[in-house]
């Protein structure tokens, strides 16, 4: 059983920032992972921008691969903490 990261937070905005800044339909991202072994269609990637659907780890392994970036810029933004209380 593959692992997935749980949905309390959404890095979907941040995976889209990426695809984009490296010039990837998300067509051609899905592509590009399916030949490094990730079978997903854009139909599911589109999820994990929109935030419907959890991220494979597998893929995430597999994204910071092809876009030569490092895990912080997936989760570039999210460690602000949304309850200020004390």
């Amino acid at each position: 059983m593959e692992q997935k990261l749980r949905r309390d937070r959404n890095i979907g905005q941040n995976l889209g920032k990426l695809r984009i800044k490296n010039k990837y339909s998300q067509e051609k991202l899905c592509a590009e992972l399916q030949r490094r072994g990730c079978d997903i269609g854009r139909s599911t990637y589109a999820k994990y921008e929109c935030g419907e659907l959890n991220i494979r780890v597998s893929v995430l392994i597999a994204l910071k691969s092809i876009y030569n970036c490092s895990y912080d810029d997936f989760f570039e933004g999210l460690d602000v903490e949304t309850d200020n209380k004390q």
